[in-house]
This record gives structure tokens, sequence and C-alpha cells, in this order.
């Protein structure tokens, strides 16, 4: 991409006030109406409105530095505005692999890890690696048959178990991630 392309993409990104990749949304997010549900769900909460589709950001460091590209979709609640789910999804320069990082709320059992699941398709464990005051992480690798799943797929299940041993999933919708890939890749 041209220098000048590269300086537009980012006075447009700066002129919109927005954010860098790695700090999240602060809006346009999937809001639920109620707390997690405290069992296991295997569909959306009751009160989920409508979630909009993969954002799409693109940053560099400076006019010189390779332009780094990522797209993400969270999940908070509508009362509080608390961050359930923040699913980032990221090519680097330098390894043009596909990497996905999970960001979960606070009061999670860690040792069970976050799972995601295609649809119906195999449940892949993600170990949880931190937390900080904003949540806990993990993050792998997408293996490229997860990748062809999750470009073909409905919805990405989001799992992780909270303090109490109660198993929580969120879905997030796949219909827009193979444009929303196309544009970072």
């Amino acid at each position: 991409m041209k220098t000048a392309a590269k300086l537009a993409i980012l006075v447009a990104l700066a002129a919109l006030g927005s954010p860098g990749y790695a700090e999240g949304p602060k809006s346009k997010a999937p809001r639920a109406d109620a707390e997690p549900p405290a069992h296991q769900a295997e569909t959306p909460p009751a009160n989920a409105a409508p979630q909009p589709g993969w954002i799409a950001r693109c940053s560099s460091a400076s006019r010189e530095a390779p332009l780094e590209c990522a797209m993400e979709q969270t999940a908070v609640l509508t009362k509080t505005g608390q961050l359930i789910v923040l699913v980032n999804i990221r090519v680097p320069s330098d390894t043009h692999a596909p990497v996905i990082a999970v960001q979960l709320p606070l009061g999670l059992n860690l040792p069970v890890g976050a799972k995601l699941q295609v649809d119906d398709g195999k449940v892949v464990d993600m170990p949880i690696q931190t937390c900080e005051a904003r949540g806990c992480y993990a993050s792998s690798p997408i293996a490229p048959d997860r990748l062809a799943a999750m470009k073909s797929g409905k919805q990405l299940k989001v799992s992780f178990q909270n303090l109490g041993k109660e198993t929580i999933t969120i879905p997030m919708p796949l219909a827009d991630f193979a444009a929303a890939y196309d544009k970072i890749k």
C-alpha cells in the first residue's frame, strides 16, 4: 500500500476519533439487558439485543511502520456497560498468521479457561493467560481449519465459568466475519 494511502487511512481514523484496535470499541457493542445467566446457556440470553457486525481497524506507529490491522466484536451489559466478552482477531505483519485474543470479565473459574465453538463444531480450549483490572485474557493462533469454519459459520460461542462453576455462553454472530477478515489480512 502506498504511503499516501496509509496516511489517508490514518487521518480518516483520527478524524473519526477511532481508538487504536488494542483499546477495544467504546460504542456499537451488542448489549444484553440482564446479568449473564447463572445456568448453562446454549442460546443467547433472553434479553439480548441484536449484535452489530465485526469492526475492522488498522493503525500504524509511524508513517514508516507497517500497517497493523485487527477486527473485533464485543458483548456488554446494557444496564451497567460492563464488558462481558471482547473477541479480537489480528494478522501480525511479520508472521501473517491470524491470532485470536479474548477478553473476559473478572470473577472467573480460572483453571477452566475459555472455550470457543463455531456453530456445533469442535470445542477449542483457550487457557486464561492473565488478568488485570479490565478483565482476563486468553489468546492463541487460529488454525486454518478453525479460520475456515469461522468464515463460513453462523455463530461463535464463547464459554467460560463463573466462580460458582456455572457455565456462561455468549454467542457472537459470524454473518459478516469473512468480509471483515478480508479487510485485515
